[in-house]
């Protein structure tokens, strides 16, 4: 073969790899902020913020928010609608078959059922204390309510709005998921462990350390490769594992008060967000194996987060700090204060 050939050949076959290397694993998405828009004060006038839920079929975004539930428009983010008279809501779950919404309210240690069409408060199940992640599993048809304070999850029959079960998870809950085959997964945060949930039978099958993480908070899956994606606080790591046996793929650091995870099968993007106002953003590029992406500046405190499939927009709310207050015994490093009237939407995209 000849010198010009070779080269020839050479730079076809690096052509390639570079073709092959760019769909394993994109160098950069550069997602950035798209939108950022005020919902408004909460009754009471504390400033409190949780979990976020997108319909992307409705365009609406549902932002927990102290003592009520802001809903925006999921395009312009203007507010539509507020669901108010809760006590200190947390999560929102939808049923879009049955056209209900159910929202915990670890405040009132209970749920309370919206209809999605109207806004309006149709009716509440009894629950248990510090009510707080919430899921609707569509294999069980149940709604899965996870107790803080009292270490449990709260199982709904949301049909006829009745509580089926109450499962002890010996340790305290945070995010939940579900993989669509029968089973609901949870963290628990002072266990330093996931829990596998059937969700038929109402019992756990499986308990897995997330060692090399701590305090694990946020939690996502990829579904079809069975991997869970869990996030902890203390060590600040972010860990892959076998959603059928447990076992740790691999880990990444990440940075303070991990609180959110979120999947998206078609780009095989994983996000995680922090209260330090950091989007870290991995690629799958094997199901063993997984690539840091990017790290996207957004605001102090926007540690929740949710997807909108149809846009691959990015949705997180936080408020404006002010300084942290005094140190105590009780709390020597305590974070900053949110101003009451601050809360915002973010809106981060490509």
């Amino acid at each position: 073969m000849s010198i010009q050939a070779s080269s020839r050949s050479a730079c076809g076959l690096f052509v390639v790899l570079l073709g092959v290397l760019a769909a394993a694993s994109p160098l950069a998405v550069h997602y950035h902020l798209l939108k950022k828009a005020p919902l408004g004060a909460a009754g009471g006038g504390r400033e409190y913020f949780d979990y976020l839920t997108v319909d992307s079929g409705t365009r609406r975004v549902y932002a927990s928010h102290g003592t009520e539930v802001k809903v925006a428009d999921a395009d312009s983010a203007a507010v539509v609608g507020t669901i108010s008279g809760l006590k200190q809501c947390h999560g929102i779950a939808l049923v879009e078959e049955l056209g209900k919404g159910f929202i915990s309210d670890g405040g009132a240690a209970k749920t309370v059922i919206f209809d999605m069409a109207t806004l309006k408060v149709s009716g509440e199940v009894k629950g248990e204390e510090d009510a707080d992640s919430i899921i609707y599993d569509p294999a069980s048809k149940r709604v899965f309510v996870f107790n803080g304070d009292a270490k449990s999850a709260t199982v709904i029959d949301p049909a006829n709005a009745t509580v089926v079960k109450s499962i002890p998870l010996g340790g305290g809950p945070e995010f939940a998921a579900a993989d669509g085959k029968g089973m609901v997964y949870d963290n628990i945060e002072d266990k330093n462990e996931v829990v596998a949930i059937d969700s038929h039978t109402l019992t756990i099958k499986s308990r897995w350390p997330v060692a090399p993480a701590g305090q694990p908070t946020a939690l996502a899956m990829d579904r079809e490769h069975r991997r869970l994606f869990v996030a902890g606080r203390n060590p600040q790591k972010l860990v892959i594992l076998d959603a059928d046996n447990g076992k740790v793929i691999q880990s990444f650091p990440i940075s303070a008060g991990a609180d959110a995870n979120v999947y998206e099968p078609e780009t095989a993007l994983l996000f995680a967000s922090t209260r330090e106002g950091m989007i870290h953003i991995f690629h799958e590029d094997t199901p063993d194996k997984f690539s840091e992406v990017e790290t996207v500046k957004t605001e102090y405190g926007a540690k929740t987060m949710a997807l909108d499939s149809k846009t691959h927009n990015l949705y997180l709310t936080t408020a404006d700090f002010g300084a942290a207050p005094t140190p105590t015994p009780e709390r020597p490093h305590p974070n900053p204060a949110p101003i009451p009237g601050t809360f915002h939407l973010l809106i981060y995209g490509k």
